[in-house]
């Protein structure tokens, strides 16, 4: 796949006619590329990945409502929870907890 280098649209392919060679096209601009000879278009680009922003902050959440629930790597009693709806609407929401033990911090959730 080619791009126009305009306007970025995706460029169609047009086969040779009386009288012009076989060319790229945008649909979008009238940008025009001429194809002289047969050639093979290759090209590797890395993918860059996003940085993923965690849903649920632990900031936020040491401000949450606390309940006596036990952690299940430490075993600490008491954790802060937060619901969130990550599934369609019909489905129940989905709780976060947070271990208030200091050294633990650990994060699970029940579905």
């Amino acid at each position: 796949m080619e791009f126009c280098p305009t306007c970025g649209s995706m460029l169609g392919y047009e086969k040779p006619n009386v009288g012009h060679p076989s060319r790229l096209y945008c649909p979008t601009c009238l940008y025009v590329c001429n194809i002289e000879s047969m050639f093979k278009i290759k090209r590797k680009q890395a993918l860059v990945r996003k940085a993923i922003e965690p849903v649920i902050c632990q900031d936020d959440m040491m401000n949450g409502p606390k309940i006596e629930v036990p952690c299940p790597r430490c075993g600490h009693d008491q954790a802060t929870f937060t619901q969130v709806q990550i599934r369609s609407a019909d489905e129940p929401a989905t709780i976060f907890y947070l271990c208030l033990n200091d050294k633990c911090k650990h994060l699970w959730r029940e579905d």
